[in-house]
């Protein structure tokens, strides 16, 4: 798939989960609706999302809408990799991200073999899983979100534990939206690749688009690694008013 294609797709599900007819503006432009169904970030905050230099933002009501009216120019463009910004421009009570967003073609996916470790695919939501969030804790737990995975879960064991886990959640557009976790012990073996590599191949044999979304920079170095490539990022805001 091109990259404008698979821009296009990317850019299409954003739009569907804005909750209101909207369009990604021409490169450079932002597109700012109010919509207080969006997918985009938590009920009653603001959403950002840029893909390929255009922004498109929700606000929860008229309000708000007037104040990220109201906002310098440029700021959004800039806003999804640099939350000191937003916070010099609104008055701003919590933020979730930023966070890069990649994708993968079939044409681009970079698989990984199993190795000395097998890979085994487990149904979702099994206490294993629980398991391994305990020993990666709140904080990586909740960014890799097992919990919300729909697909099959694809593990690496070592001495019978869980150590690595990967799948995705089915998402709008036909989007995979992967989730993947490395117990503290076993980071740095190349583990959280030949998991995740698992679960990119089975969304892409379902005709799937894949989509990685982190924050901490080993997370992007294993999406960079398979293939993925960075078109974007996401941002939440809460409002303080």
């Amino acid at each position: 798939m091109p990259m404008d294609a698979l821009l296009l797709v990317a850019r299409g599900l954003w739009e569907e989960l804005a909750g209101m007819p909207v369009s990604f503006a021409p490169t450079g432009g932002v597109s700012v609706v109010v919509s207080a169904e969006s997918g985009l970030c938590p009920a009653g905050w603001v959403g950002v999302v840029a893909l390929g230099g255009s922004v498109l933002v929700t606000v929860p009501d008229r309000s708000a809408a007037a104040l990220v009216r109201d906002a310098p120019a440029g700021l959004w463009t800039e806003a999804v990799v640099d939350e000191a910004l937003v916070r010099e421009a609104l008055p701003v009570a919590g933020t979730l991200g930023p966070a890069a967003l990649s994708y993968v073609s079939p044409q681009g996916f970079r698989p990984v073999r199993a190795g000395v470790l097998p890979v085994e695919q487990l149904p979702a939501g099994q206490p294993e899983l629980r398991r391994l969030e305990a020993a990666a804790g709140d904080a990586d737990a909740g960014e890799a979100g097992l919990s919300g995975i729909t697909s099959p879960v694809f593990v690496v064991r070592e001495r019978g534990e869980v150590v690595a886990a990967a799948g995705y959640e089915a998402w709008p557009a036909r989007t995979a939206h992967l989730s993947v976790l490395t117990a503290p012990a076993a980071r740095g073996r190349g583990l959280a690749r030949v998991a995740g590599s698992a679960a990119v191949a089975h969304a892409l044999a379902a005709g799937l688009l894949p989509q990685w979304r982190a924050r901490p920079p080993a997370s992007r170095r294993v999406a960079a690694a398979l293939g993925f490539t960075e078109l974007g990022s996401q941002l939440s805001i809460e409002l303080d008013r």
